[in-house]
């Protein structure tokens, strides 16, 4: 497979590049809840990791995987098993701690040990010694989280054993952003931000002025909006560090990533 050039973009906070295009494994691990489209059919296992691997070569490099997405963790790391150790090393691998899924239902729980149990699980289904970044994956509690400290305080402690290499929050208002952004733990927030969602654009601007990078979801609003307006529109966005698109087609990611170059 022809690898797309995608620019790199950086963040002081990550301590390295990444591609400005990201990647999200939700449908390689799970097929229940999901908002778009409402019913799919999960790939098989041989499948998913083809679709990792096709993903890497064709220049994806931040892949984004978390333990609520089912099988997702086990595949990834799966397709990572046995890479290329020059091409491995250009993989930006983040995953999430918080929510588990199961029986239909996401549970949350942001309690320290909960948090530490969470991420070394992670990391043994990633077959990984270490991960690039783990986000807190709020509920909307999102003051709650950070003003408890336990989460922050038990990623912090996994970051200074070299478990992990940021930390990340995923909040769902901007008051929970903001008071991310003030702790000097927190490297890096993953924000829904675009043309229809600009409650966050506040966020971005004071985000880029102390370093921390913005990793964007939902960038194509569920599917309400074209890619071709919806992604350089993002990307026009200095403070934004990478856009994070899912699916199940490697031409269709072909064609967002190539909105990017």
């Amino acid at each position: 497979m022809s690898a797309l050039n995608i620019p790199l973009r950086t963040s002081a906070r990550l301590g390295r590049s990444v591609t400005a295009i990201g990647w999200g494994a939700f449908k390689i691990g799970r097929n229940q809840g999901a908002k778009y489209p409402d019913s799919y059919e999960l790939p098989s296992e041989s499948d998913s990791v083809a679709l990792v691997r096709n993903v890497i070569a064709l220049g994806v490099h931040a892949i984004d995987t978390a333990p609520a997405y089912g099988l997702s963790e086990h595949r990834v790391g799966l397709a990572l098993e046995g890479l290329n150790p020059a091409v491995r090393q250009k993989v930006f691998l983040s995953t999430k701690a918080g929510e588990q899924f199961s029986d239909g239902v996401s549970r949350y729980d942001f309690a320290h040990d909960a948090i530490f149990k969470s991420v070394q699980e992670s990391l043994a289904r990633l077959q990984s010694e270490s991960v690039n970044m783990v986000w807190i994956h709020s509920d909307g509690s999102d003051i709650a989280i950070l003003r408890d400290g336990g989460a922050i305080a038990a990623l912090d402690s996994l970051k200074s054993t070299g478990k992990i290499g940021a930390i990340g929050f995923s909040p769902k208002s901007p008051e929970g952003a903001a008071v991310a952004l003030l702790d000097p733990r927190v490297d890096a927030l993953m924000l829904e931000f675009h043309p229809n969602a600009q409650e966050m654009r506040a966020i971005l601007v004071a985000a880029e002025k102390v370093g921390k990078a913005i990793f964007v979801k939902k960038p194509l609003a569920s599917g309400r909006l074209d890619p071709a307006s919806a992604i350089p529109w993002i990307l026009a966005h200095s403070a934004v560090t990478c856009v994070v698109v899912g699916g199940l087609s490697i031409e269709r990611l072909r064609a967002n990533a190539s909105l990017a170059v």
